[in-house]
């Protein structure tokens, strides 16, 4: 019966979450999404800013897109840049969304919604992810800054244990890749995979590489991976709406 269900989802062109995979022994219910995971994210975690310094730390000039592989189509939106009248418009998150906010520096406050829903919030912008680990749980709607995000873990092969959360994020809003007005339009996609890793004094960083694709204003894959360390509470969780001009 497994297989033929299987089959079914699969001409369904369905993808099933690694958590949802596997059944317990003896035919009991499938575990969660939260009892399924291989390493644990929640918590809060601080910008670990160890790449692209000058253009995450302060505002790039405008016209600065080196190092994004823009299309020619980004060029006069990225040269028409205009922080005041993103502000009028009410369009001050253009940065914080899904594309760029977790370069943003600040700090993450991870949870779980539900046994099968992972919570981000951020208290840059005052944004909240949430990364789903069953597609049927995604409401469809018009797009918005953090998009629809499907979740899956990965599971390491080694005898050690371990894995890593991966993400796939549509139903974008346009938003900009930097906060100087790199545009990405509502036809991006994303993949992220979270990953853990241990630091020499015993502290913990969360890893994320990031790949984003846009066929109207980029030209190849996007790549970022910001990092953020482990913090031991939430004493420093400072919460700030979003700023078109920093």
């Amino acid at each position: 019966m497994r297989r033929c269900v299987a089959a079914v989802l699969a001409l369904c062109g369905l993808a099933v979450p690694a958590a949802l995979e596997a059944q317990r022994p003896g035919g009991a219910a499938t575990p969660s999404a939260r009892e399924a995971a291989p390493i644990d994210l929640t918590g809060y975690w601080v910008s670990y800013v160890t790449e692209n310094w000058r253009y995450r730390m302060v505002t790039p000039p405008k016209g600065e897109y080196r190092r994004i592989p823009v299309t020619p189509a980004a060029v006069p939106i990225i040269n028409a840049w205009d922080p005041a009248a993103d502000q009028r418009a009410g369009d001050q998150c253009k940065s914080y969304g899904a594309g760029n906010i977790m370069n943003v520096p600040g700090r993450l406050h991870i949870t779980w919604q539900d046994a099968d829903t992972l919570r981000i919030d951020t208290d840059a912008g005052g944004q909240t992810r949430l990364f789903r680990f069953s597609a049927r749980t995604a409401p469809p709607g018009a797009p918005t800054w953090q998009g629809v995000s499907t979740a899956g873990w990965e599971r390491a092969t080694g005898p050690d244990g371990g894995g890593s959360l991966r993400v796939a994020t549509s139903n974008l809003r346009a938003g900009y890749l930097r906060k100087n007005g790199i545009p990405y339009s509502e036809r991006a996609t994303m993949s992220e995979h979270f990953d853990l890793a241990p630091l020499p004094d015993g502290g913990l960083l969360l890893l994320i590489t990031t790949a984003i694709e846009d066929p109207v204003y980029l030209r190849a894959p996007y790549v970022v991976s910001p990092h953020f360390k482990k913090e031991p509470d939430g004493s420093k969780w400072d919460p700030t709406p979003c700023s078109s001009t920093w």
